[in-house]
């Protein structure tokens, strides 16, 4: 497939919830990720692959050289932010399917067949923004959350992501492929690449990130009949709490952690009823786990005072924590040495946001490239990458994609015939 093909299919996907600002609305299993995903089996079937979707709602396009054999994944999420960016997610997985293409003409054209097979995935709900927590297709995929738990989780409106997945027909049944290694390419949603000039970001770890979900009790009353002294304004607090969240940084050093306050919901909502319940998530991330520990104790020793000073209840809870997770260092040098055969300079970098690959990392060798994003801005309307480097990512993610189905990563004691006897085979044909 040449570039002209892959960017006529990204451009075409980023019409669909396309928001008038250049960006995509299409937030987990709504009907413009349906359609998304439409989009996606219709490729699939056309390349003359084969779909599966899984009981998360993971999508898989498999291509079976060897029967029988494990499989590289390859690939990253459709879904997006609301009013989000066109190039997060959806660019790995156009670039995942566009590689894998690539790969198969030339086994097709080669005398042997690889010993690996190969599939591209669209994982469920990374982005989290409809239903929480982000990362979920991957992270059940891996066994770090429970399906059925998942399953059950509901958005603002109370609706299940069973129901959703359901609604929109891709609460598959399907099995999951055995998997040997993964990779993944995307954005880098920041501006280190930019500034540097550098083509390629070969990422050697992730930040430690821990969210808390804080819930402010107050009590109902009229906004104009109840005295300023009588107030147990839960919105108030609810407020100051947020300006704690950012406050709290300035105890570091300049970057060393970011924090913010992205969803808060309140109760009863009315212009003429003081608040009487706000919930807020509160979201942490350092590159040092001692940080945001230090962080929250300081947190949490401000909100119990705050409570106090009001007369309200406070209740935080942690959620979401994910530690620190590194890449394996033969992972990174296959992506710098097939970056170097492509022309492309590359850096090491390391991830602030959660990615799928990160998931992916604890049960297989994983690999997470970036590209450059313009002035590092994600998860707006206004987030851009170039054409030209989108392109320079497809022919990386081919490279690899290459290397992984040959073998590259795979530990070769699992090539005992006592260990893995499947895998043992795939390897012996």
């Amino acid at each position: 497939m040449s570039s002209a093909d892959f960017l006529t299919d990204f451009h075409h996907v980023a019409t669909i919830g396309a928001t008038p600002r250049h960006g995509v609305d299409r937030q987990a299993a709504t009907a413009e990720d349906a359609q998304s995903r439409a989009w996606f089996s219709k490729w699939v079937a056309d390349a003359g692959y084969t779909l599966h979707v899984d009981g998360i709602g993971n999508m898989f396009g498999l291509i079976e050289w060897t029967p029988g054999a494990p499989y590289v994944l390859i690939g990253s999420h459709l879904d997006s932010q609301p009013l989000g960016g066109r190039f997060d997610g959806a660019y790995g997985v156009l670039a995942a399917l566009h590689a894998a293409r690539n790969v198969d003409e030339l086994a097709t054209k080669s005398a042997t067949r690889p010993p690996f097979n190969l599939a591209v995935v669209n994982w469920f709900n990374e982005e989290g923004g409809r239903f929480a927590p982000s990362v979920m297709g991957s992270s059940v995929f891996v066994g770090l959350f429970d399906q059925e738990k998942m399953l059950d989780t509901t958005d603002l409106a109370g609706v299940t992501a069973r129901a959703a997945l359901a609604e929109i027909g891709y609460l598959g049944t399907d099995p999951r492929p055995v998997t040997v290694s993964y990779a993944e390419i995307h954005i880098e949603q920041g501006r280190i690449l930019e500034r540097e000039n550098i083509a390629i970001g070969v990422v050697d770890r992730s930040w430690y990130t821990q969210k808390l979900d804080i819930e402010v009790l107050g009590e109902q009353s009229h906004t104009g009949a109840t005295a300023m002294a009588d107030r147990h304004d839960a919105l108030v607090a609810a407020a100051k709490i947020i300006l704690m969240v950012r406050e709290v940084t300035t105890d570091f050093a300049e970057e060393a952690i970011v924090s913010s306050v992205g969803q808060l919901t309140l109760e009863p909502n009315s212009p003429i009823v003081v608040a009487r319940r706000v919930r807020l998530v509160a979201d942490l991330r350092s590159g040092d786990p001692a940080i945001v520990q230090a962080a929250r104790a300081t947190l949490l020793e401000k909100i119990a005072a705050l409570a106090v000073e009001h007369d309200i209840k406070i209740n935080v809870t942690d959620f979401d924590i994910r530690p620190i997770r590194y890449f394996p260092e033969n992972g990174l040098q296959l992506a710098e040495q097939a970056a170097g055969r492509a022309g492309l300079s590359t850096r090491r970098i390391q991830t602030m946001a959660g990615h799928d690959s990160v998931a992916m990392n604890t049960i297989v060798p994983s690999i997470m490239l970036f590209i450059p994003s313009v002035d590092g801005v994600s998860h707006c309307e206004r987030e851009f990458t170039t054409d030209a480097d989108m392109v320079a990512g497809l022919a990386l993610l081919t490279e690899v994609a290459t290397d992984l189905v040959n073998g590259a990563l795979v530990d070769p004691a699992l090539l005992d015939p006592a260990l893995s006897p499947a895998l043992a085979s795939s390897a012996r044909a």
